[in-house]
Formats: structure tokens, sequence, C-alpha cells
């Protein structure tokens, strides 16, 4: 434990409700390199344990006799696929008064933006889920009257717009005005922990897709960006962290072992985690990102796209780490629906070297240049804001989208944020649960 100071629902979700027994064959283990998994050495066996699963095993003692809450969805499980809910009730006996659900509901079954889900009973544990994305998306002392710490198990995207962050930084900042404890249990950052990456926030921009002057891809583990946020921006909560043991920033998620759950709808594996830094731009766009496919944000497209002439535009040059593979597809939902898509499925080929955020800025930019009558930016109202353009809020500073909408040269643009960005860097190593 470390100080972070400084229809019938319950037929349709069996498996969330009712976890059933452990299955020892469940259990995966990364083989990893001794002295941090990059030396030469011999091979060592390492089991990445998730915060949840340490605190289920060697609770703190401060938790005894307190009353909990849960933030909490479907991803919340360990290795055995068991829920947060059932393990905590198990753990701590009466103590588990109330759950809480972030964005996409508490069973993860809402698909878009801006629909919210309503306060509910848990089927089988008879408590109340009071809703963050729904009549409201602050939590009121009231919902954290029952409880004296509010206990925090939500997988991250890594992208400075995937609202779970900020709907985190609320209820630090309600938990701070009633004396509350926060305890976040931490999991791995699918985009890795090295690499940051894109232009700070800025504070005119600042939405429920960014609160905070970060980085697009920020390089930090939920409870790093906790201890960020608490220290930085003046929220000064009790802010308790339960870190992971075994995990290094230079892990992908497949080298974990511990199984992915969609933490949303749209992010349904590893893979679309990790383009989702900067594939999440076309949804300010009128370029489908995927959405009502089987892989949302790998494919990307448009009707009107002329897939050679981007290709040729481009060049696999300019997309390192990944090749752009052409691709047709027919949303079944979203922008599009029904309409047959020209566009590009990207697979990622070599991780450490693929840079989200850049390879979108280009790809944005190559279909603005050749599809300058066709292409626009898609309209207010994007995540309660009903004025500024999406792409504004997504991007975090209309200057950036200016500079692409010119033709301006994607590497110049990325330099004029380089000082900044070091910055950045240096300062989040002071919130650093793991070393680099």
């Amino acid at each position: 434990m470390d100080d972070g100071t400084g229809g019938d629902e319950t037929q349709a979700t069996a498996s969330f409700l009712n976890p059933g027994p452990l299955n020892p064959r469940h259990r995966r283990r990364y083989k990893g390199r001794e002295n941090g998994f990059k030396g030469e050495g011999s091979r060592a066996m390492v089991e990445i344990r998730t915060g949840l699963e340490r605190l289920i095993e060697d609770p703190p003692a401060w938790l005894d006799g307190r009353r909990l809450g849960l933030l909490c969805n479907p991803a919340s499980v360990d290795r055995c696929f068991r829920h947060a809910r059932h393990l905590l009730r198990d753990r701590f006996p009466g103590a588990l008064r109330a759950l809480f659900s972030p964005q996409h509901g508490f069973f993860a079954e809402k698909q878009d933006n801006m629909i919210e889900s309503d306060d509910m009973l848990d089927p089988l544990l008879g408590i109340p889920v009071f809703s963050l994305y729904g009549r409201t998306r602050v939590p009121s002392p009231g919902m954290l009257a029952d409880i004296d710490v509010l206990v925090v198990d939500l997988q991250d995207a890594g992208t400075r717009v995937y609202t779970f962050a900020y709907t985190l930084a609320y209820c630090m900042e309600t938990a701070a005005a009633c004396g509350k404890t926060v305890l976040v249990l931490d999991r791995p950052n699918p985009t890795g922990g090295e690499a940051v990456e894109g232009n700070l926030l800025r504070p005119e921009w600042a939405s429920f897709v960014g609160r905070y002057p970060i980085p697009m891809r920020h390089g930090l583990t939920l409870a790093e960006l906790a201890r960020l946020f608490n220290a930085r921006f003046g929220i000064g909560c009790d802010l308790q962290v339960m870190p992971m043991s075994g995990w290094r920033r230079e892990m992908s998620f497949a080298d974990t072992g511990i199984p992915w759950v969609a933490p949303s709808p749209n992010l349904p594996t590893p893979a679309a985690a990790l383009v989702y830094p900067g594939q999440v731009l076309w949804e300010g766009t009128n370029v489908s990102e995927g959405r009502g496919t089987t892989q949302p944000f790998e494919l990307f497209g448009a009707p009107y796209l002329n897939v050679p002439k981007i290709e040729a535009e481009l060049g696999q040059a300019s997309i390192a780490g990944a090749v752009l593979r052409p691709a047709v597809f027919e949303p079944t939902s979203g922008k599009w629906q029904g309409r047959c898509c020209r566009g590009f499925q990207i697979h990622v080929t070599e991780p450490q070297r693929y840079a989200p955020y850049r390879t979108t800025l280009r790809l944005l930019q190559a279909i603005i240049r050749q599809h300058a009558t066709e292409f626009a930016w898609r309209p207010p109202p994007y995540e309660y804001e009903h004025e500024k353009l999406p792409i504004d809020l997504l991007i975090g500073d209309a200057a950036v989208r200016r500079r692409i909408e010119a033709l301006e040269p994607v590497e110049s643009i990325e330099a004029s944020w380089q000082d900044e960005l070091e910055e950045f860097r240096e300062m989040r190593r002071e919130f650093f649960l793991y070393p680099d």
C-alpha cells in the first residue's frame, strides 16, 4: 500500500454477475528477463499481480471496520475473471455498501458518447449502483454518505481523452470535500509506461474528455495519474493506492498475462487500445473510426476515400511500426451506418516504434489534402460541450487543428510542443510507482 499524496439484465450478464469457482488453469505467467526484462541473462518467471489481487491477498490493516464503496465496471476482475465486487464482499463481509459506474454503464453496455446510464440496484448484492455518467458526472456528498473509503478498480486506456480518469478525479474532489478516502487499485497502461506523445491540453479546451494539461499519450497508470492529479491540480484528497507487483514500464499488455476484458464496448482488444491515442481523433470528423464494426479504431474510412491516393501520399515510411492494410467495411451503427466505407486497418507490427498520435495526424492531413471538399469536422455537441468543435476538444488545442488544416508538415507541428512535452515527461517521474 502506498500513500497517494504527491429486459432481464441478470440473465444477459450471468457470467459477470456469477463469477463461478476458481479455475487454476486460468493462471498465466509472463516469462521475462531478470533485471527489468531488458538485459541479457537467465529467464525468470514473473507473475504480474494487479492492485485488486494484492488487496484481496493482503489487505492493509487500516481498512478494518471501514465501510466501502466500489467504482467499477466489467473489466474489474482478477485473472480468474472473478469480479471485484464479489471479491470485496467475500474479503470484507458486510463492508461493501455502494457501487459506482463510469461512462458506458455498470455492464459497459452503452455504446457511444452521451448515452447515459441510470442508477440501479445491483441484482445480486442488493446495494445501490450510482451512475457517474447519467444525471450527473460528479458524485454528490449523499452518494458517499454511507461509505468511508471509495475503492476504484478501473482499466484505463492510457489516453488523455478516456473519461475514466476524470470520473476518478471528480470522485477525489467530492471525497476531499467530505473527508473520505479514495483507494485506487492499479492496473497496466495498455499503451505502455515509457512513451509519451502529443501536445498538452490548453485550459480553454478543457472538457470531460480532458480536464488537465497532459499529453494525449501520457504513459502513466491510473494510480499514477491519480497521484499527479491530486498533487499538481489541487485536489488534496486522502488518496491511497495499491500498486501492481511485477509490472514494468516497458511491458505491452500481452506481456502481463492479465486477461483483457473490454473496459468500454469499442475497446474490445489490447490492439484497439494501442491505436486509440491517435485513432480517437476520427471521432471529431466525418471519417468512421470503425464504430459499428468488430474492429473499432483499428479500422477507419469513409465512402468517399480514394485509398490508392492516400497510400501514394503517405508511403509506408510514414507509419513506423505499423502497416496500413486497405480495407472495406460497412458499419452497423454510427457514422456511415449501412454504407460501404473504404479505408484501412492499422496493424501494429512494432509497438515500440509505433507512434499512434503522430500516425493519425498524418493520416488526417492526407485525407484533408486529397478530399478537401468531402472531408468535414464533426459538429457539436460532443461530451456535453455544445459550442466548441469536437476535434478541438479531442486535440486539446484549436491551434493544432488549424495547422493541420493549413497542411503544415506534421513534423513541424510536433516540434512545436516538444519542450512542454519534455517538461511533462520529467515532471511525471515524481508520481511513478514503477521504476523506468
